[in-house]
């Protein structure tokens, strides 16, 4: 096994500016381009921001509420990174394995 060791002074002169996830989106939301297409997904954020919040307050795995609500973990994972554009029915599912109601408005 080799092991590598790094001189401090060579590492003090490697000064990386890391930058939080809030300043790359700051940065993105100047595109016009970029601020377009993310508003325009702001409906579908907000579904999956709601169903991991209500998921993780209640303390249910993936799995659990995969298995409470019928609905394939796999499936549930897509919708929670995005990759999944679920239906009503489908919501309904997860609003009540979650003791929920769905309610949809238009405004």
């Amino acid at each position: 096994m080799t092991y590598t060791s790094y001189n401090s002074n060579a590492m003090k002169k490697l000064r990386f500016k890391y930058k939080t996830l809030e300043e790359i989106h700051r940065k993105d939301m100047r595109n016009p381009e970029f601020k377009r297409e993310w508003d325009a997904l702001e409906v579908e954020f907000q579904i999956i921001h709601d169903i991991l919040d209500k998921r993780i307050k209640k303390d249910m795995t993936q799995a659990e509420l995969a298995r409470k609500s019928g609905i394939g973990q796999a499936t549930l994972s897509r919708l929670e990174t995005g990759n999944y554009n679920p239906s009503i029915k489908f919501l309904k599912r997860i609003a009540k394995a979650l003791d929920l109601k769905l309610t949809v408005r238009m405004v």
